[in-house]
């Protein structure tokens, strides 16, 4: 792109009949940076130049001037990070800043995942865009949310009729702007679909240009069948796959990674489109009631289950068979974060409660404190259950890129997973600069223009003329996460600016307040 020209005629250039032209200034420039580009090429030192939200020159811009000059001299400059999975739909109003997101660096956040999002979409799209909030946001549409407004939670599969529904709302939240449809197979409702039913829909979502991101249907002992499952839909329908918080859970199953993308490989090359988000944690976060089991959640049916001698007795055995299989049957594994019955719960194990009430610890003492604090208005737990050795072997693949699932949290607020406040960090300080498990340039390319292509973000995800200005500055020598499991209120290091379409909504490691986040919608976007 060529510069902006300011020009006039002076006397004497009218005298000599030329004009004189000089550079327009730049709303920002960023001078002496490492600029990596996000395309995985090694980084060069550049000046960055930006007007009107866009970026407009890289190089050596010698004495160009500019309304806001910063010298990030030994800094990497890179396209802002943009997070395929996060959880803050619902907080965004309440704080619009998403402080805990931008200051690792997150410049785009895209919601709606696990199967569960608003219905109907565009409503709640054309909402959001005039909160004016910090980051851009983009959303899935969750086959959950459209197969419990169609049928509930019943433990069926859909009739024909049922199945034109779903299918007319995933159409019209793609014609709405949604990027995708997603899944969450592990929770219901959507754990009582037949693939077919997923089939269904996801070609509904590909014919508006949209992608398929699942929360798989197993993520410990049927993993591979799981990742089996999702690729048959990538390849029945042609739709480009994104595999969730790629994880493998319990003892007896560490390892399996090397299995799953074993099969991703294979599906590549027989031309499926798929890759899988993840975050550096050996825990996961989600409901505590996830432990009981589905079908006796159908129907909003547990209470009449549990009331039932035999139902009974087959629920806990199946919630001690996962305790045991997940957990080795230790609660101090399960660890509570937020309990809206009763905050001071927030940060304690399930040991600690069972010491507390001077209980035994045992299978059945188990069962019963989960199905209490369910029964009492449930709670979000961590679960600590997967492998170091999968987080590095699936951070070394090619076919990754890094998501947070964090949620959107207010600061000091219950006990949320450490993800929510360092997950980009974290790969940037303990596995790119520690642990030197992936190459700054990499891990760079898996936070930005992986999932800008994988989503069809244009102008996005890539450092160069005419792209957005949604940028980040790191130092890559002390950028560190800081939130750990017992104390996650923490935000991140070496982090010093952030850019949202040319705005800075970080400075100097503080957020700035300003809210220039747009939405962004997906390819399938009706005309208005």
């Amino acid at each position: 792109m060529r510069p902006a020209l300011v020009c006039g005629l002076t006397r004497v250039a009218l005298t000599l009949g030329l004009g004189a032209c000089t550079p327009a200034p730049f709303d920002v420039l960023l001078r002496g940076g490492r600029v990596l580009d996000g395309s995985g090429a090694p980084a060069t030192v550049a000046d960055v130049g930006i007007r009107d939200g866009r970026i407009v020159e890289i190089g050596d811009l010698g004495t160009r001037t500019a309304a806001d000059t910063v010298d990030v001299t030994g800094h990497v400059v890179a396209p802002g990070f943009i997070d395929p999975h996060t959880h803050g739909r619902e907080r965004l109003r309440d704080i619009p800043t998403a402080d805990n997101l931008i200051r690792q660096g997150i410049t785009t956040i895209v919601d709606g995942n696990d199967g569960s999002s608003p219905l109907p979409l565009g409503p709640f799209l054309d909402s959001l865009a005039q909160w004016d909030v910090a980051p851009n946001v983009a959303l899935f549409v969750g086959h959950g949310s459209v197969r419990r407004q169609v049928m509930g939670t019943a433990n069926r599969p859909a009739t024909p009729d049922e199945l034109a529904a779903m299918e007319a709302l995933v159409r019209q939240a793609m014609a709405d702007g949604a990027v995708g449809l997603s899944s969450g197979l592990f929770y219901v409702p959507g754990s009582f679909a037949p693939t077919e039913e997923l089939v269904a829909l996801a070609r509904v979502a590909h014919a508006a240009g949209g992608i398929y991101s699942s929360h798989m249907r197993n993520e410990d002992d049927s993993v591979l069948a799981a990742v089996t499952e999702t690729l048959r839909i990538g390849r029945e329908t042609g739709i480009p796959v994104l595999i969730s918080h790629h994880k493998v859970g319990g003892r007896r199953n560490y390892g399996r990674t090397v299995q799953s993308l074993a099969l991703m490989r294979e599906a590549r090359d027989a031309g499926v489109t798929v890759a899988f988000d993840q975050y550096p944690y050996t825990a996961s976060h989600t409901s505590i009631a996830s432990i009981i089991p589905a079908w006796a959640r159908a129907d909003d049916g547990l209470e009449g289950h549990l009331a039932r001698a035999a139902t009974r007795q087959r629920v806990l055995d199946e919630m001690q068979a996962f305790v045991a299989m997940r957990f080795s049957n230790d609660p101090s594994k399960i660890q509570l974060a937020r309990c809206g019955f009763d905050a001071t719960l927030a940060g304690r194990t399930l040991a600690d409660v069972l010491a507390a009430r001077r209980t035994a610890v045992s299978p059945e003492a188990i069962s019963a404190l989960i199905l209490e604090l369910v029964r009492r208005g449930g709670c979000s737990a961590i679960f600590h259950s997967f492998d170091e050795g999968d987080v590095e072997r699936l951070l070394a693949s090619p076919y990754g890129m890094i998501g947070s699932d964090g949620a959107l949290v207010a600061f000091g607020v219950s006990s949320p997973h450490p993800r929510a406040y360092g997950t980009y960090p974290r790969v940037l300080g303990r596995y790119v600069r520690e642990r030197r498990v992936i190459s700054l340039e990499e891990a760079v390319r898996r936070m930005t223009s992986a999932p800008a292509s994988m989503l069809g973000l244009a102008d996005r995800g890539r450092l160069q003329p005419g792209a957005v200005a949604d940028l980040v500055v790191f130092d890559p020598a002390t950028v560190a996460d800081r939130a750990t499991f017992e104390a996650p209120h923490q935000y991140p290091v070496g982090i010093p600016h952030v850019f949202v379409s040319g705005v800075a909504v970080v400075r100097n490691g503080e957020v700035t307040g300003a809210r220039p986040g747009v939405v962004l919608r997906g390819r399938g976007r009706a005309a208005p």
